[in-house]
């Protein structure tokens, strides 16, 4: 199939266009050209999806089968796709679990839950599905919604619970104590990025998958202590874990821990039910930490790992919760 991918570069799609390219589809990718090269197999549209007149004319000169938007981020945004590829076969759009939001009636989630969400990422990403949604029932757009969880990869590095930032990975190898929330109990969903491709390829030329909405997500789930003591096996280096309350981070500093409040001190847990049952191909492969190796290795290699010997604000969030409570060690 002639296939187009809106982005094609970033820490999911990079893995999708290699997945397309091994299955034999002609791939092409619309972008700005500012991020990692493309494949030589790969042809690069370069362009500014938001200047939309030219970009909805340039797609309308084309005839692709299939487009897959990594993106869309907007209503806007979403508008324009419909009008770029009037007469597309299949349109995939990459949504966000951040619709729902972290106020839930039940666990796992499920795609029939009620979307309640709490960021302007996803509001925004609520509004382009509904727009995209209502022209499948208006009018027959053959769109299929699909809704990672935490995906992660060699573009995004590895996450912590309590802030962006990747400098704790550098501080296991030192062996100095990390921050965790609570007690890091709390519950989250992890994809690697090769598997997550399975998903987003799978769904492409099934009938029964237009119209859909899918989590896109594997069965189970882990803690965010399981998490940062994969990291450390991985490392092979064992350190202390420090419980910091959420209240307490945000009155040091609500802007580095924002991530934490509104994702991760919460229990994120959904449901893979609908895309296991739909999509026989996603068969997820790499457990964590076989997904935690190959970031690592790939981090170090293009030296992302920031050093923390030149970050003080963790050392002294220890510092003072030790003082006032003693150690809160996990």
């Amino acid at each position: 199939m002639r296939i187009v991918v809106l982005g094609g570069t970033g820490n999911i799609s990079t893995s999708i266009v290699k997945l397309l390219l091994e299955k034999g589809h002609e791939v092409t990718c619309y972008n700005r050209g500012n991020h990692a090269e493309s494949s030589k197999d790969v042809r690069v549209i370069l362009g500014d999806r938001r200047d939309r007149e030219t970009f909805e004319k340039t797609m309308q000169k084309e005839s692709f089968d299939v487009a897959i938007d990594m993106i869309s981020f907007t209503k806007e945004d979403a508008a324009s796709s419909l009008a770029a590829f009037r007469g597309v076969k299949q349109f995939i759009q990459c949504s966000t679990v951040c619709t729902y939001g972290v106020d839930y009636d039940w666990l796992p989630v499920s795609e029939d839950h009620r979307v309640r969400p709490i960021t302007d990422y996803g509001r925004g990403k609520v509004a382009a599905d509904q727009l995209l949604l209502e022209s499948y029932y208006r009018e027959g757009f053959p769109v299929t919604i699909i809704k990672p969880s935490t995906t992660y990869g060699p573009q995004m590095g590895l996450l912590r619970q309590v802030a962006w930032d990747f400098s704790w990975l550098d501080r296991i190898r030192k062996g100095k104590p990390i921050i965790i929330s609570g007690d890091g109990k709390a519950i989250h969903s992890f994809l690697h990025v090769d598997d997550a491709a399975m998903g987003f390829v799978g769904v492409i030329g099934k009938d029964h998958c237009i119209g859909q909405t899918y989590n896109l997500v594997d069965q189970g789930f882990v803690t965010w202590e399981e998490h940062h003591r994969t990291a450390m096996k991985v490392l092979n280096r064992n350190v202390e874990l420090v419980g910091v309350s959420l209240q307490t981070l945000l009155a040091l500093n609500e802007e580095r821990f924002s991530f934490c409040k509104e994702i991760s001190v919460h229990n994120v847990y959904y449901s893979s039910a609908k895309i296991f049952r739909d999509v026989p191909e996603f068969k997820p492969a790499i457990s964590l930490e076989e997904g935690m190796c190959r970031v690592i290795e790939e981090m170090d290699r293009r030296g992302t790992i920031p050093d923390s010997d030149k970050e003080s604000w963790e050392d002294a969030i220890i510092e003072a919760q030790r003082q006032a409570f003693g150690s809160l060690r996990i």
